[in-house]
């Protein structure tokens, strides 16, 4: 599912990158922007999931460090496909 476009934004690249850039682009037969959209939609999924390893590391240390954590853990127990 597309997500509709927000307002544009400027950036700027010196004359090596942006022909670099240019030269892949052509390559897969797309527009800079598109590819430099591309790029950034990447940058930001990867962002995000490293947002959610190092939260989700967080919560391990804490539960691997309080016994009141680990105790309601183990009471709750592991989440099934189960129902």
């Amino acid at each position: 599912m597309e997500r509709p476009l927000s307002s544009p934004i400027s950036v700027r690249l010196d004359d090596t990158t942006r022909e670099l850039l240019e030269r892949e682009a052509r390559e897969r037969k797309i527009g800079l922007s598109a590819l430099l959209r591309e790029i950034a939609v990447a940058a930001g999924k990867e962002a995000r999931r490293r947002r959610t390893r190092q939260q989700m590391q967080a919560v391990a240390d804490h539960i691997a460090s309080s016994p009141e954590a680990r105790e309601f853990f183990e009471f709750w127990g592991t989440p099934t496909a189960e129902l």
